[in-house]
């Protein structure tokens, strides 16, 4: 039988885009067309309503980029046009091959009513249907002029991406502004023909189903007037109606549709236009739920909703009203759609509960899934996370990104550091933008890895980021598909239906264990070091303010901080969202967070300050207060006191140039060129440094990757490094008993490096100090620490513990991970001996195997990411100074690196106060193997006192948590809302002690009523 496809496939395009969809609106007029642009920022929905407009054309440009343009459109419906439906046509200059990353607009009425969005796939207004005729037509258009930052040529470097370096060149042409008659006839042929079309081109070739299409499509054609389409449409339709009926097959997969719009909560745009895109696709999907009664929605972050709550209360009132009908669903259960990686463990925690929290307050509904589709991979402590906050299910659709290894499953069981087990699904439609083309169904359910054990996948539907969400088209094409002979079936669901049923019917799935890591974005870890810098030090203030806060409340009756504390929550939060925080926004964004962090740590400050002074009292004498996990200089961790101080540091010149620090623990040796030639633990008696090597060693690389400058780092890049060994100066900074330092100056390129490397008294601790005023672009900064470690695995922390990652490239899946993320350690060990590098601040490492240069054993070499040079999407990423504090730990055991790591980013604060007075902590663990993660009071106003401990070695610990609160009635376990468990051990308080027995990693969150 001769293969005709392709002739009927060309047939069937032309006549589609020539003749029928021309068709849909077979009548039209002009409307009057004014426009007023808004002199810098969007102005309140009234005075954009009241300005002053000028006349406009179709043809006319208009928009600079980032500029607000209202436009005024008004018409008058034909009398000759009653009965029929009307819309209106309002074309700003779309490009439909970008459904988002352009131009868009909220429609108002003349009152300041939002009415819908228009979009580049989804640029009608409903007049009336029918009209009666003559009917006056006036409304206002927010029309925002973004920029297009991915156009024909991505990834260029462009000054689009800032307000202050866009310039003021118009973007766009008004293309149509019109009122026209909707033929729904014909609108529906075009649903019929695409549904039916795309089938086909999915379907075996040997099998009848297809040709029984084709052969139907051809008659189509054939009674399809291409003089009169709009009075032979309902005829062609006919000749479908057959092979549209026809039934599903039982074995058919089973997809459930979720409406959808994955909204970047910033990206290419700053957070204020975020505020603006969601309030148009609400507006959307709000409308939509209006005519489509099968139709649901679900929409994620409750950052988003909390934006339309507070800056577009009419369009919150529509969401409202569409949650309590079950049809608009609050999905995730997070603040934002974070990254996963990055965040401390805390945070993570608060991404569920501040996200949670305002679903139960706002709707009063509990979560139970994770969403996260477009999050850069996902570590290894956040199962355990999932389940504390009360949800048991996770959504990404991101691990298909994967360069190098397919993921071999679709659903499965998702296994964390400490044992937790979450349910987890990726979608096998590969797209979190699904648009109902029958090439994406088709693909889900051949791509879908889980067939014969399982038949049931989701798919997110809609277009993200201004694009609109989801369109009446694809709902009409899942109506046909809802039972259809060769497609899997498409049903609209809310993602705890489909949960539920792709758990019931597949109980016993395959088990992922550990982290689920993305071959891909990996130079997320190290771009925007400021932003990042960042986020770690908000993380620890705010540790420090709720601990300090919360001891100063019980012991003084200082007012805690509740709201301010909930605020600065939740800004950090937003900005950990998964393009700020990993450095893929554009530079109008990370120039606002910089300045956000700067006032934050202000405010943090500020609390710190006033709840340690309370604390203090008076006095000429100096406390020092210690919000680390573990006892430092004889202060108790959580309290404050005098500390003591032990030993003494000696620092000599060496015969081979350069200097030598001793404090009788550790021996350094710097040699001329500043480099660390020895680290060598006296106590052990061994050498740290591989033989032959230097560490601190900073290195730099070419950096082009082949796409995705901000997020990706190509293998390749290792192919060239430059040794920076050359310094300017090598000198003695300081040196008496407690500490002694050196400090090295190099310039390269055109850039300078400052580092300061300290022996402190008393420690076994190599301090590094550096400050980079860095100029390079498209390069890759590294400091080495080549270690004489013998380890086929290093550990790397994460939320609430750790986990372990192999040194070798044994298979495809551990050459992949040649850049992975830390959160403040890297441990390396070998039986008997390990070496803890922590820093401050960085994210980004690497770590290798070596062979020795003086036998035939191996080293290891752990490598901090620094610095990038990106050029897209902002082409002066990191461009200024940067300051960075790491340090070698030698001889260090997994506790010990947990320990480093708290000290480092948790420095000792000097107060004036009574010398003679102590502040006691209102916890102590006796181990140091169980970490505090918070100390706090609960959320809601009790003045109950909230701990949360974690097992920090992964092992197993017994130990006692000593309580210095005096008036406790109760102990109570509770998930990570401060809500009891249904299933928990009991807790009491004896001798001013809490017994606790936690497995490997556990966190445990205990709520003390008083």
């Amino acid at each position: 039988m001769h293969d005709d496809r392709a002739l009927v496939e060309a047939r069937l395009k032309r006549v589609l885009d020539e003749r029928i969809r021309p068709a849909v609106y077979p009548a039209s007029v002009p409307l009057t067309v004014e426009a007023w642009t808004a002199p810098g920022e969007p102005v309140p929905v009234e005075e954009g309503l009241a300005a002053v407009h000028e006349p406009v054309k179709v043809g006319d440009a208009w928009g600079a980029p980032w500029a607000t343009t209202w436009f005024k459109v008004t018409g008058e419906v034909p009398a000759e046009w009653a009965g029929r439906t009307v819309e209106a046509v309002l074309d700003l200059g779309f490009d439909e091959r970008m459904p988002g990353f352009q131009c868009e607009a909220l429609v108002y009425t003349p009152a300041g009513e939002p009415i819908k969005a228009v979009n580049p796939r989804n640029q009608w207004v409903r007049v009336g249907s029918p009209v009666a005729g003559g009917e006056r037509v006036e409304w206002h258009l927010e029309a925002a002029s973004n920029p297009v930052l991915l156009g024909d040529n991505p990834f260029r470097p462009t000054w689009l991406g800032d307000k202050d370096t866009a310039g003021d060149e118009p973007q766009y042409r008004l293309e149509r502004m019109d009122l026209a008659v909707f033929d729904h006839e014909v609108w529906e042929l075009i649903q019929d023909l695409e549904v039916i079309g795309e089938l086909m081109l999915e379907l075996p070739v040997e099998g009848g189903r297809r040709w029984e299409i084709l052969r139907a499509v051809s008659r189509c054609l054939d009674a399809v007037d291409l003089q009169d389409v709009n009075g032979t449409a309902a005829a062609a339709r006919a000749e479908l109606t057959a092979v549209l009926s026809a039934p599903a097959d039982a074995s058919a997969h089973r997809i459930s549709a979720v409406g959808h719009a994955h909204i970047d909560s910033a990206w290419l745009w700053p957070l204020r236009e975020t505020v603006r895109k969601v309030a148009r696709t609400t507006s959307n999907m709000t409308n939509l739920l209006e005519t489509e009664e099968e139709f649901v929605y679900g929409m994620s972050q409750a950052q988003q909703y909390a934006w339309i709550k507070e800056h577009r209360p009419e369009v919150y009132a529509k969401v409202k009203k569409a949650v309590a009908e079950g049809r608009f669903v609050p999905a995730g259960g997070m603040w934002v759609e974070s990254d996963t990686n990055m965040p401390g463990s805390e945070a993570m925690a608060r991404q569920f509960v501040h996200g949670k929290r305002f679903f139960l307050d706002e709707f009063g509904i509990e979560n139970e899934e994770a969403w996260l589709p477009d999050t850069f991979g996902f570590a290894g402590g956040l199962p355990q996370i999932i389940k504390a906050a009360g949800s048991k299910w996770l959504l990404t659709q991101k691990i298909s990104w994967s360069q190098i290894n397919k993921f071999p499953h679709h659903t499965f069981t998702w296994e964390g550091i400490d044992g937790t087990r979450i349910f987890t699904h990726f979608p096998p439609v590969d797209t979190y933008n699904c648009s109902m083309l029958g090439r994406e169904i088709a693909h889900a359910a051949r791509n879908f890895k889980d067939k014969g054990v399982a038949k049931h996948s989701l798919a997110p539907t809609g277009w993200g980021d201004g694009g609109g969400g989801t369109t009446r088209e694809m709902i009409a094409k899942a109506r046909r598909m809802k039972d259809l002979e060769g497609s899997a079936q498409v049903v609209w669901e809310k993602p705890a239906d489909f949960f539920a049923k792709a758990e019931a019917e597949y109980p016993e799935p395959p088990v992922w264990v550990g982290e689920l890591y993305l071959e891909l974005h990996r130079a997320t870890l190290t771009s925007q070091a400021k932003t990042k810098q960042g986020n770690r030090r908000s993380e620890h203030l705010l540790r420090e303010a709720e601990l300090w806060a919360a001891t100063a409340a019980v012991r003084t009756g200082f007012p805690y901080p509740y709201e301010d504390l909930d605020r600065i929550w939740k800004t950090v939060l937003l900005h950990q969202f998964h393009d700020i925080l990993p450095g893929s926004s554009i530079a109008w964004v990370h120039r606002e967070a910089e300045a956000t962090y700067a006032r934050l740590r202000g405010e943090l400050e500020s609390i710190i300050e006033a709840a340690q002074r309370a604390l203090a009292g008076s006095g000429e004498g100096e406390l020092v207060f210690n919000a680390a996990s573990h006892t430092r200089s004889g202060v108790a961790a959580g309290g404050a006191g005098v500390p003591a101080v032990t030993g003494s540091v000696e620092l000599t010149s060496r015969t081979e140039g350069g200097f030598v620090l001793d404090n009788g623990l550790l021996r350094v040796e710097i040699d001329d060129r500043g480099l660390v030639v020895s680290a060598y633990d006296i106590a052990a008696d061994r050498e740290t440094v591989a033989p032959g090597a230097a560490a601190n060693l900073l290195q730099i690389h070419p950096d082009f990757p082949n796409m995705w400058d901000a997020w990706d780092v190509d293998e390749f890049y290792r192919n060239v490094v430059t040794d920076l060994t050359d310094a300017d100066s090598v000198r003695v900074l300081a040196s008496d008993p407690a500490a002694a330092s050196v400090e090295v100056v190099r310039s390269f390129g055109s850039s300078r490096v400052t580092q300061v490397l300290t022996l402190p008294a008393g420690e076994k601790r190599l301090d590094i100090d550096t400050e980079v005023d860095w100029h390079e672009t498209e390069k890759f900064l590294k400091a080495a620490f080549p270690l004489d470690v013998h380890a086929d695995r290093y550990a790397s922390e994460t939320q609430f513990g750790h986990l372990y990652r192999p040194t070798h490239t044994n298979t495809s899946w551990e050459a992949a991970k040649f850049e992975a993320c830390n959160h403040r350690f890297v441990h390396v060990e070998e039986p008997g001996f390990g070496v803890a590098l922590v820093n401050d601040s960085t994210y980004g490492h690497d770590v290798t195997r070596d062979v020795r240069t003086s036998d035939a054993g191996t080293t290891t070499t752990v490598r901090l990411s620094l610095l990038r040079a990106p050029r897209f999407p902002d082409p002066e990423t990191d461009q200024g100074v940067h300051r960075f504090r790491y340090a070698l730990a030698p001889g260090a055991t997994v506790v010990d690196a947990v320990r480093e790591g708290y000290r480092i980013n948790l420095p000792e604060r000097r107060v004036t106060g009574a010398a003679s007075e102590t502040v006691d902590p209102l916890f102590t663990i006796a181990s140091d193997a169980v970490a505090v993660s918070a100390v706090k009071l609960a959320d809601d106003g009790s003045g109950d006192v909230v701990v949360r401990v974690y097992e920090a070695a992964g092992a197993r610990a017994r130990t006692k948590l000593r309580v210095g609160l005096a008036d406790v009635t109760s102990v109570t376990a509770t998930d990570l809302l401060e809500r009891p468990l249904a299933e928990a051990p009991s807790y009491a308080v004896e001798d001013g002690e809490v017994s606790l027995s936690l497995r490997p990693f556990e966190l445990v969150t205990l709520r003390f009523s008083r």
